[in-house]
């Protein structure tokens, strides 16, 4: 089982390390203060592939998740390990809502809030928590349904502002509501995608069983990463299901790729996961095997991921502040009080760093992060006795 944690700890680190790309890119790029980087208008390759490997992380992360629950099922009982899930889950709910949402605005009065990917896990737990208690077929048909069905709910829709729009928008659309003129919530990542992405990568678990050779565990994956991205190719090509957004032939074929490639990240659509899990599941089962010593440093932060996932939006925001400071606008543009971007017209259009800025920038970040997490994973290490520890 040693190369089994060995590629999984690296897979999430790799994908962690990737995932404060997108989030400098947030805070620091000239451009993202303008346009999304998925505006086939203005953006251009460069920042589309930058956004688009950074796709990669929020589904490999809640898949994980999800296998890391298995084996949390194989040491405990089944009801032990539900109300691990449901505890754990709370607390990343609560954590969300409050350090990680002030981390993102630094704003004290909690002027917006939003689901995001903490939370999500959290709610997908406690949603797993119920599910363990049936077979691991069952959870498996019960994951698929939801992966590849959910797209077929998108044109259901129900009255703004009454109950049943905001329960709908939970579970499947993503929606902004103003509850005051200075306070609003944003569903950003509605529940039952990832529920069953969490829920397949449960049943990823039984794939690591002690009666899978080594060898057969890695065909296993590398097929079911690349059925995942052949059910993609398909698919989008033939633009009949699957993507809210069909992709079009471009004046440009640079702007006809990037079109082929721009799939709904908010909700998680068919596609989208097909793609991101695809790459992971080749990349997961391309590792199974192999001597992973050399790149242990990477499998830090994947063994630290949450203590590294609420460091680094404070570390990235206090060095966006910091940045907008000594470039002479005011510290107070940002502290926000909308989306995680600063959006102050102050900064809109003249603030910000060139792409190639912002991947030092980031490089920069990892750097300095990862003297604090090898100290952190020894702390867990010393202390796995505590039953806290697992929480962080």
């Amino acid at each position: 089982m040693k190369n089994r944690i060995e590629s999984i700890d690296l897979l999430r680190g790799v994908v962690m390390i990737i995932m404060a790309l997108d989030h400098v890119r947030l805070y620091f790029h000239f451009d993202s203060l303008i346009f999304s980087p998925t505006d086939l208008q203005r953006t251009t390759p460069a920042i589309f592939a930058t956004r688009l490997i950074t796709h990669l992380c929020a589904p490999t992360f809640i898949f994980l998740a999800g296998t890391s629950a298995y084996f949390i099922a194989q040491r405990k009982s089944v009801k032990d390990t539900a109300v691990f899930l449901v505890t754990r889950g709370a607390w990343l709910i609560l954590l969300q809502f409050t350090v990680i949402r002030f981390a993102w605005n630094f704003d004290p009065a909690f002027h917006f809030n939003s689901s995001n990917i903490l939370s999500t896990i959290g709610f997908s737990m406690i949603a797993l928590a119920g599910l363990i208690h049936f077979r691991l077929r069952t959870i498996l048909i019960i994951g698929l349904a939801m992966v590849l069905g959910h797209n077929a709910l998108d044109n259901i829709t129900f009255e703004s502002g009454t109950v049943s729009d905001v329960i709908w928008t939970f579970l499947h659309v993503r929606k902004t509501f103003v509850m005051s003129h200075d306070y609003s919530f944003q569903f950003l990542y509605p529940v039952i995608p990832w529920i069953g992405v969490m829920a397949l990568g449960y049943c990823l678990g039984w794939i690591y069983d002690q009666d899978y050779s080594v060898e057969k565990r890695r065909k296993t994956i590398l097929q079911i990463g690349l059925l995942s991205l052949f059910i993609f190719v398909v698919l989008r090509f033939v633009n009949i299901y699957g993507d809210p957004v069909p992709w079009e032939h471009q004046h440009e074929l640079k702007v006809t790729i990037m079109s082929f490639f721009n799939v709904e990240k908010y909700p998680p659509s068919l596609l989208f996961l097909c793609l991101t899990l695809g790459i992971s599941l080749v990349i997961l089962g391309s590792l199974e095997g192999l001597s992973l010593g050399r790149l242990r440093p990477i499998s830090i932060f994947g063994k630290a991921a949450m203590f590294y996932y609420v460091v680094h939006i404070f570390v990235i925001h206090a060095l966006g502040l910091v940045a907008v400071a000594l470039t002479g606008y005011p510290w107070q543009t940002m502290i926000l009080i909308g989306p995680n971007r600063p959006s102050s017209p102050l900064l809109v259009g003249k603030f910000g760093f060139s792409l190639g800025e912002v991947y030092l920038i980031w490089i920069a970040i990892v750097i300095l992060l990862y003297p604090l997490c090898i100290y952190w994973n020894s702390f867990k290490t010393r202390n796995k006795l505590k039953w806290w520890v697992s929480y962080v």
